[in-house]
């Protein structure tokens, strides 16, 4: 069964196709791809997982193509950001 992995750390990012066992998981796939290794930073008991956008638990069973995304935290919050104006931007070209 072939499954992607996506992850953006802050310095890096990656995306890997790999082969796993039918019956395999998130979890099992995240070990399997070396990912966890590649970016000791992240911590599944801390951040989110999810496949094609949703967010799943480590024992969710995998299905063919499927993508895994590694969430990050969100660093800034969104409130004390300035919002950005693209209309403004659109002038200025």
């Amino acid at each position: 069964m072939n499954v992607g992995i996506a992850y953006g750390g802050t310095e890096d990012q990656v995306w890997l196709r790999l082969e796993v066992p039918e019956g395999s998981t998130v979890q099992d796939a995240l070990e399997l791809s070396g990912v966890l290794t590649r970016f000791p930073e992240i911590d599944l008991a801390k951040q989110k997982v999810g496949v094609y956008g949703k967010v799943v638990k480590l024992g969710t069973p995998l299905k063919d193509s499927d993508r895994i995304e590694i969430y990050r935290a969100i660093t800034a919050d969104p409130d004390k950001v300035p919002k950005r104006n693209f209309d403004d931007e659109e002038d200025d070209e």
